[in-house]
């Protein structure tokens, strides 16, 4: 009997934690491809999603912290734009929406501000042509430096180039849904992501930088 009432309480709560998740919506740009496409050979890439992303589930109340905040990068005077245009809220492809650092190994860094339960990342680096970011890494850490406490959320650096570990998740071609990365609730105040130029140019770069989650209890 015990064992029946103690099966009864693990569905309610199973149901109750379920009933308290919902889809992550966010404001899609709209397409914009421009320019003859470049041939993509890229190995163990990551085929094109086919329709519409499947709904994400996050815990209800979940909600953007990386809006408006503080953006620091490895290469402080970009090329083109300017690090607040990252977390603005603007995705759209068109000129004057997106940053380009320098040629090599870059990164950009959110600062959230406080910790927090983060459950998702999307990112759009470019997506008026169709192109594969090398060597993506997203990590996060409550070290400003990160020098200690740091987690690996994805890594397409599979040859480890970086000098940050080999990655097994998958190169992907850009598109104006961006690219959503599963951070499972990892708590953390920083956000870094990086990369290593792209397969049209050297350059790096960012249109917009979400991050999905809660403030820390």
């Amino acid at each position: 009997m015990k064992k029946v009432f103690l099966l009864a309480a693990l569905l309610v709560a199973a149901t109750a934690f379920a009933e308290d998740l919902v889809p992550l919506k966010t404001d899609l740009p709209k397409p914009l491809f421009v320019g003859t496409p470049v041939p993509i050979k890229v190995p163990n890439l990551e085929p094109k999603l086919a329709g519409e992303r499947p709904d994400f589930m996050v815990p209800a109340g979940t909600v953007n912290l990386a809006k408006g905040k503080k953006v620091t990068a490895s290469d402080s005077d970009p090329i083109v734009g300017t690090l607040d245009l990252i977390t603005d809220g603007d995705k759209e492809g068109d000129e004057g929406s997106w940053v380009e650092l320098s040629p090599g190994k870059q990164w950009v860094q959110i600062d959230l501000e406080k910790d927090a339960d983060i459950y998702a990342v999307m990112l759009w680096h470019y997506h008026s042509q169709e192109r594969v970011y090398f060597d993506v890494v997203v990590q996060v850490s409550d070290d400003k430096d990160f020098s200690k406490g740091v987690t690996t959320i994805f890594n397409a650096d599979a040859a480890n180039e970086l000098g940050l570990g080999a990655g097994t998740d998958r190169p992907y071609i850009e598109t104006y849904r961006g690219k959503l990365i599963d951070a499972k609730g990892v708590k953390g105040r920083y956000v870094r992501l990086y990369s290593k130029g792209n397969t049209t140019n050297k350059m790096n770069h960012y249109i917009e930088v979400e991050v999905w989650g809660k403030p820390a209890a």
